[in-house]
């Protein structure tokens, strides 16, 4: 029997302004049992696997690959000569340049370049990216590496390219690295001159001792792992040595499993409904600035907040309601829904435009009885409108501390992201897309030891205020002239994933029936078919079970077709 935990599009193809798809990453895991041996059926921009007898027992997964997962892997982001800002990597040492020249880069126009520091003991250059990951998950990854034969690498300079699996504090898990570019490897042929080399990450290396341990095909995320780093680094000697290392195409794919690995979904808000669930959310309502002075009036209206195919809207508009010139929508879980600990995702649009300020964040559940900022604040992701390039995630309790992602390739906050957040006993680390870009590990507050007050429940807001302090308080006369009414927040999902067992199910005899069982924290559905036509199976599903983890089946001749969808 086999069995598919895969990873769909999104719940749903959405059209993006300017009339492109937008495909940014909606989770929706699932597993097929399967009935015989089929080829795949393609079908809603994932495959789709029929099922397999009952009989039979579970075998391996089957997932469909994306490309790389690395952000602006060949460079091409950035156009200027000899420019050190790298779109979407991280840097670290003085020499590291993203250069143009058609004739030279592996692909399109620009590489990177990459060269010693020269301060007479061993250095280290180069540049890394850190993307979302999960214990279980497997990649491979690769680049291209070339150094001229007018500059080539010299001394005791190597360079190379390694992964590593890091937890919530960076501590490397495991790390693997491709061949490393030496002198030695130069003059043997094994890396030649004035040619690019296809470098591929095989080399498995003990990460307490660094010291070579095997060969593999594929990287596996081992326990713990949070996100994955792939870095190039170049090591100088201490005697000056020259040289530089050009790196171009690079890639980081998934190979196998799922891209969270065994994180799986054990709650969520998917918005299908045709109202705000009112089991987990309630309203702010009024005026009056909100701490921030804030321009709008927060209403319970469906005028301002509803829910609609799939999505949900909080919509500002402009309009005299209650002595303000806005009306808008904030809605929270306190007092019905809060979370401690586990990866927050949520997949959003947001609008553009002079005063909007959307935000999706969070906020300590005791703040009844010791008050903003002792409860601490979580800023997920919010948004000043007049800058769609950025998102900005914070923390604020006793200290606060934040940071800035910058979008690349002209993407903005008007497209679908995803927008997450790994909360643990000692850190938050905060992704867009996948791809982490802050981490905060310290901070104090007055109302307990660290690391209160985040090891505490929080509950969930979101809104779109109008004007106030992040903005810079810009006049309703600024709003007026600068911004298109209404704007609305579209919000696909809010889902919390934890590390579970795998998301399969077991089977087994019961009298004259086949009992099937799965985990029961896991936020999934069963789906059951009949169909008697093989090449038919992807159609036509039925919704079996939703509120339990087993079902009895009646044995009987002939074939049944069920599978798990999360969520």
């Amino acid at each position: 029997m086999m069995s598919e935990k895969r990873l769909s599009v999104s719940k749903r193809e959405r059209s993006s302004p300017g009339g492109t798809t937008d495909n940014s990453p909606a989770r929706t895991g699932g597993i097929t049992l399967e009935a015989s041996n089929l080829s795949p059926l393609r079908r809603a921009g994932c495959k789709i696997l029929s099922l397999a007898t009952l009989i039979m027992a579970l075998g391996s997964p089957f997932v469909l690959h994306a490309s790389t997962l690395l952000s602006n892997a060949g460079f091409e982001s950035d156009t200027n000569n000899q420019n050190q800002t790298i779109f979407g990597w991280q840097t670290y040492g003085p020499n590291n340049f993203n250069e143009a020249n058609a004739t030279i880069a592996h692909s399109g126009t620009n590489y990177f370049k990459v060269y010693q520091a020269f301060t007479g003991a061993v250095n280290y250059c180069g540049v890394y990216q850190d993307y979302i990951s999960g214990p279980g998950a497997v990649y491979s990854a690769n680049g291209w590496a070339y150094t001229a034969s007018t500059d080539a690498l010299a001394g005791q300079n190597q360079a190379w390219i390694e992964v590593t699996f890091r937890d919530a504090m960076a501590n490397i898990l495991a790390l693997y690295r491709s061949a490393i570019i030496t002198t030695n490897s130069i003059a043997s042929g094994a890396f030649p001159k004035g040619v690019w080399n296809h470098l591929f990450i095989t080399n498995q290396y003990d990460p307490s001792t660094f010291v070579l341990t095997n060969t593999v095909s594929n990287l596996v995320a081992p326990p713990g792992t949070l996100f994955v780093r792939y870095q190039i680094l170049l090591q100088g000697d201490a005697n000056n040595s020259a040289g530089s290392v050009y790196f171009d195409d690079l890639n980081l794919a998934l190979a196998a499993g799922a891209p969270y690995g065994n994180y799986n979904i054990t709650w969520s808000d998917e918005f299908n409904g045709s109202n705000i669930n009112t089991s987990i959310w309630t309203y702010d309502t009024g005026g009056g600035g909100w701490g921030n002075n804030e321009l709008e009036y927060y209403t319970s209206r469906t005028n301002n907040a509803f829910v609609s195919n799939g999505l949900l809207h909080i919509v500002a508009r402009k309009e005299s309601y209650m002595g303000a010139s806005y009306t808008s929508a904030r809605i929270k879980s306190e007092g019905l829904f809060s979370a401690k600990y586990g990866r927050v995702e949520w997949r959003a649009q947001l609008p553009t435009g002079v005063g909007f300020w959307p935000a999706l964040w969070m906020l300590g559940t005791n703040i009844t009885s010791i008050n903003w900022p002792n409860c601490g604040e979580i800023d997920v992701m919010e948004n000043n409108g007049s800058m769609p390039m950025m998102a900005q995630g914070s923390i604020h309790c006793g200290s606060d501390a934040t940071a800035i992602y910058h979008f690349t390739d002209g993407n903005a906050v008007t497209n679908f992201h995803t927008y997450t957040l790994d909360w643990t006993t000692n850190a938050l680390l905060f992704y867009v897309d996948g791809h982490l870009y802050e981490t905060q590990t310290s901070w104090s507050d007055s109302g307990g030891a660290y690391p209160f007050p985040f090891n505490q429940p929080f509950f969930f807001l979101m809104n779109m205020a109008i004007g106030g302090n992040y903005l810079g308080n810009p006049s309703t006369t600024a709003i007026n002239a600068g911004t298109v009414f209404p704007g609305e927040i579209l919000v696909d999902y809010l889902r919390i994933y934890n590390v579970t067992d795998p998301l399969q199910m077991a089977i087994k005899p019961s009298g004259t029936n086949v009992m099937l069982s799965w985990p029961s924290n896991i936020v999934c559905r069963l789906e059951v078919q009949t169909n008697s036509n093989p090449q038919a199976i992807g159609t036509n599903w039925l919704v079996q079970v939703t509120n339990s983890n087993q079902v009895q089946v009646p044995y009987r001749q002939g074939s049944g077709f069920f599978r798990l969808i999360s969520p």
